[in-house]
């Protein structure tokens, strides 16, 4: 039996046993050691592919570290993004303030790598000591001539959810821009791709071949000055809920554009998402094109997919991810190669997701909001799982359970998205779970109660 503390005894239920609504969206319960990161690490995810722009940490060195190579977005251009400048704050900034340091800092950066922009993210100790950023921004700014943003990402002001939010604040500042630049009657903006391993390149490419026209990627592969005609687009399509659709709100009411939410993940999903694209625009061109397109992908992929699904029809997975979006796309996909989800959890999940991922799920699922390490070793032992499916946090975990794992956090070099990122998935689930290694596990021999290898 897994213990849970008292204070989230609502945030786990199993399919089938429990009845009670997922209690989720609330503060990590004191003591539980949560597997969320803070507001600064959910803006810097969103903020941090805008290639050109200057990205500076205004905080102690530590906060710096937390960026450094962290992030597997690539840029076709600039790599400015993959710098880890950090204003460096010591016990004599706590005390007179880093204000002076914060004005050297920016204005030696943006004379040595002539950014597009910039933005300056407020860590935790920035909330404390009360500099005043805003008016060095803004100083800055008029000095320097290009947009200098503070990103008010003090950690102990919330969660990586509310940092998702400041992020959109910060980057909707820089739409509306460009009114100038011819921008095709079939355009949208993607919201929420980060170009992990290059992904934002395989999606554009689809939709390159159905007709369809990426005004801005918001935020992988970013350019200041895409995003700056990013209202001139006809149609927002969100990938990430959970990170952009405060962005897409602002868009909507500003500018009047509408947005649908998709996944990329997985056939069902990325081919949903293509086909909800065509159906906005109404075009029987488009249409042709990606009914073609879909076709062509899919056929490619399922014979190798069956391949695969030999050796891992019948296994179990446990998917622990940031946004629950992720989540639904996962049961699908492990479902495709014919695996069951036994436990199923997000970081910044609404009440709607977790219902929505109670009915995909088989019966006797354990199903989480905001786990802690404890939690989800318990539950990956109690319903035998042989993959966890996770970010960077979670993969010490699946290795001291011994049990496969698959990288599907902003640190991975795979791409996943698409129909080319299905196969890859497959390839390293398939790669990962038939390992021999994992019979030399000592977990794995603990719970097969003996001292020898597992058979």
């Amino acid at each position: 039996m897994v213990e849970i503390l008292d204070a989230r005894k609502r945030q786990v239920l199993e399919k089938g046993k429990d009845s009670f609504a997922l209690e989720c969206e609330k503060a990590s319960a004191a003591g539980s050691v949560s597997q969320r990161a803070c507001v600064f690490c959910g803006s810097r995810v969103v903020l941090y592919p805008i290639a050109d722009a200057l990205h500076l940490i205004h905080g102690p060195i530590g906060c710096a570290a937390y960026t450094w190579e962290l992030r597997g977005s690539l840029s076709l251009g600039p790599q400015l993004h993959r710098m880890s400048f950090s204003t460096d704050l010591k016990e004599r900034d706590v005390i007179y303030g880093g204000e002076k340091k914060l004005y050297a800092a920016l204005t030696e950066l943006i004379d040595e790598y002539k950014p597009r922009a910039a933005f300056v993210y407020c860590t935790c100790i920035i909330g404390l000591i009360g500099d005043d950023v805003e008016a060095v921004c803004a100083r800055v700014e008029r000095e320097r001539g290009i947009q200098v943003v503070p990103v008010h990402s003090e950690g102990f002001k919330g969660t990586k959810k509310d940092g998702y939010r400041a992020a959109c604040e910060a980057v909707f500042k820089l739409t509306g821009k460009d009114g100038d630049s011819p921008v095709f009657p079939f355009g949208i903006n993607i919201l929420g791709e980060f170009n992990l391993a290059g992904e934002t390149w395989i999606i554009k490419d689809y939709y390159r071949r159905m007709g369809v026209e990426v005004v801005s990627c918001l935020t992988g592969d970013g350019r200041v000055e895409e995003i700056g005609r990013a209202h001139r687009a006809k149609l927002n399509v969100v990938q990430c809920a959970g990170s952009m659709t405060f962005l897409a709100k602002m868009m909507r009411e500003r500018y009047g554009i509408p947005f649908i939410r998709v996944s990329y993940f997985g056939i069902e999903d990325m081919t949903k998402a293509l086909y909800d694209v065509a159906e906005f625009f109404a075009s029987p061109e488009i249409s042709e094109n990606t009914r073609n397109l879909v076709s062509e992908e899919v056929t490619a992929l399922l014979p190798g997919l069956e391949e695969y699904r030999k050796d891992l029809e019948g296994k179990k997975a446990a998917i622990y991810v940031g946004g629950s979006f992720k989540a639904f796309s996962l049961v699908k996909a492990l479902r495709r190669l014919g695996m069951e989800t036994v436990v199923a959890g997000s970081q910044t999940g609404s009440a709607e997701d977790y219902e929505y991922l109670k009915e995909i799920t088989s019966e006797g699922t354990v199903i989480l909001d905001d786990a802690n390490p404890l939690e989800l070793s318990g539950f990956i032992l109690e319903k035998g799982a042989d993959i966890l499916i996770g970010g960077v946090k979670e993969r010490p975990i699946a290795y001291k359970m011994g049990i496969g794992f698959c990288d599907h956090n902003h640190e991975r070099k795979e791409a996943l998205a698409g129909y080319a990122g299905m196969r890859n998935f497959a390839k390293e689930v398939h790669a990962s779970v038939t390992s021999p290694v994992w019979k030399y596990a000592p977990a794995r021999i603990r719970a097969a109660g003996g001292t020898r290898p597992c058979p």
